[in-house]
C-alpha cells in the first residue's frame, strides 16, 4: 500500500496530454484552453461616451450650448465641437472631436430650440478612453485555463472565434457485482442500487469529459472481461467500481492485467478507498475503485481528477477554503488519510455533517466540501483552522 501523495505522483507521471483541437466559440464552454489569447485591438477601440448626454468642451460647461448634431452607438458620422457647442450622444458612441466631457442627460435642461444648459456644478468626463481596458498585444488568457462564461467573453473580444482547446477525455464507466441493480429497480433482499456509476458519470461530465456508461457486469471473468475490453477500445480512461479487494469474487485486478493493463498501484493509504487500482496500457488508463459509494466519490475527487487534469492540460482545478472547524471530528482508525464531509456556514465555519461510514453517500448531498484528517490523527479539535476542499 502506497501513500496518497505517492499515488498522485504515479498518476501525474503516467498521464499523457491529449491532442488539441479547434472548436467553435459557442461550443467551448468547460473546455481547457491550449493557446495564449492575445488581444488584436485596443479595448475600447476608441474614446466613447460612458453615458447618454451631451459631449462638449469642459471649459464651456458653464455656458449655454448649441446642439450641432446627434451621435448614436455605431454611428460612422464624424463631428467636431467648438466653443459653446455640443453634440447629443448615446452611450457607446464615438466621442466627437474637440469634446473632453459628456454632460449627463439628467443634469441638463433645455433652454430653447437646440439649446441646453448644464445644471450641475463640476462636470466629470464620463468617457471610456481608448485602450484603458486592454491594449493591443495584451495577454488576456493563458493556456491551461478552464473556459467559463467570463473567459469566453474575453475570447470573443479578442477575436478568437475558434479557440484551440484540449480534446475531451473519453471516459467509460461500469460497475461490477451480482448484488448491484439499476436505480429504476426496486432492490430485493441482498441487493443495492447502483449509485456509484451515476455519481461517476456526473462527476466526469462536470469535469469536462465525454462519458459512456457500460452498465453492470456480473461477478464472472467472462462478463467483466468483456466489458473491460469494450470500454478499453472506445475510451481513454475506464472507471470501474467493485471487485478490487482481496475476496474470492474480486476479479478485477487480474482481468485488467489480462486485458493488457500494467498495474501501477493497488492499494492507497486513504480512508475510504484503500483497495484502489490504477493501471495503464500505452495511452489508456483504468481506475478500479472500491464499491463503497463514498469511496467512489472520494477517489474520483482526490485522485482521478489529477489524471484528467494532466490529460487535459488543466493548470489548476482544486478550490480550497480555509475555515474554522465548528465541531470536533473524531475517528478510531488513524493509519490512513481520512476525509469527512462538511457544510460551510455563512460566517465561514466548517460544520461536520452526520456521517456513518463508507456507504453513507447521502451525507454528501448537503456537503460543501471535505476536510482531510492526516495519518496518525484521531481528532481534529473544534475551532481548528482547516482547509476545506470544495466539492
Amino acid at each position: 500500500m502506497i501513500t496518497f501523495e505517492e499515488s498522485l505522483e504515479i498518476v501525474r507521471t503516467n498521464a499523457v496530454l491529449l491532442p488539441a483541437e479547434r472548436v467553435p466559440l459557442a461550443e467551448s464552454l468547460h473546455r481547457v484552453l491550449r493557446e495564449q489569447v492575445v488581444s488584436d485591438i485596443d479595448m475600447p477601440p476608441f474614446n466613447k461616451s460612458a453615458v447618454d448626454g451631451y459631449a462638449c468642451r469642459k471649459e464651456d460647461s458653464g455656458e449655454e450650448l448649441t446642439v450641432i448634431g446627434t451621435l448614436a452607438a455605431g454611428s460612422p458620422v464624424a463631428l467636431t465641437v467648438r466653443k459653446d457647442q455640443c453634440v447629443k450622444i448615446m452611450t457607446g458612441a464615438v466621442m466627437p472631436g474637440g469634446a473632453d466631457c459628456v454632460l449627463m442627460v439628467e443634469e441638463v435642461e433645455c433652454t430653447g430650440e437646440k439649446k441646453i444648459r448644464f445644471k450641475g456644478t463640476t462636470p466629470i468626463p464620463n468617457i471610456c478612453y481608448k485602450g484603458e481596458d486592454v491594449v493591443a498585444g495584451d495577454r488576456l488568457l493563458s493556456s491551461g485555463q478552464r473556459l467559463t462564461p467570463k473567459e469566453i467573453a474575453s475570447l470573443a473580444l479578442a477575436g478568437y472565434a475558434d479557440p484551440t482547446v484540449s480534446r475531451k477525455p473519453r471516459v467509460g464507466i461500469l460497475a461490477t457485482g451480482d448484488e448491484i441493480v439499476e436505480p429504476s429497480v426496486v432492490p430485493r433482499l441482498s441487493q443495492i442500487r447502483n449509485s456509484n456509476s451515476f455519481q461517476l458519470i456526473a462527476h466526469a461530465q462536470q469535469f469536462g469529459c465525454d462519458v459512456t456508461y457500460y452498465g453492470i457486469a456480473r461477478d464472472s471473468n467472462e462478463a467483466i472481461g468483456k466489458l473491460i475490453q469494450q470500454a478499453k477500445s472506445e475510451n481513454d480512461l475506464i472507471l470501474l467500481t467493485g471487485g478490487v479487494s482481496a475476496g474470492e469474487l474480486d476479479l478485477v485486478p487480474a482481468l485488467l492485467e489480462k486485458s493488457g493493463f500494467r498495474i501501477l498501484f493497488h492499494g492507497v493509504s486513504i480512508q475510504p478507498g484503500r483497495p484502489t487500482v490504477f493501471g495503464r496500457s500505452e495511452n489508456k488508463y483504468v481506475f478500479g475503485i472500491p464499491g463503497n459509494p463514498v469511496a467512489s466519490f472520494i477517489v474520483f475527487e482526490t485522485i482521478v481528477k489529477e489524471l484528467l487534469a494532466v490529460m487535459m492540460g488543466l493548470a489548476a482545478y482544486r478550490k480550497v477554503a480555509v475555515c474554522r472547524l465548528g465541531k470536533a471530528i473524531r475517528r478510531q482508525k488513524t493509519r490512513r488519510l481520512g476525509w469527512r464531509p462538511v457544510k460551510i456556514s455563512g460566517d465561514g465555519v466548517a460544520v461536520p455533517l452526520d456521517y456513518h461510514g463508507t456507504a453513507h453517500i447521502s451525507a454528501y448531498a448537503n456537503a460543501d466540501g471535505i476536510v482531510p484528517i492526516p495519518v496518525g490523527i484521531s481528532e481534529v479539535p473544534e475551532g481548528s483552522q482547516v482547509e476545506v476542499r470544495l466539492i
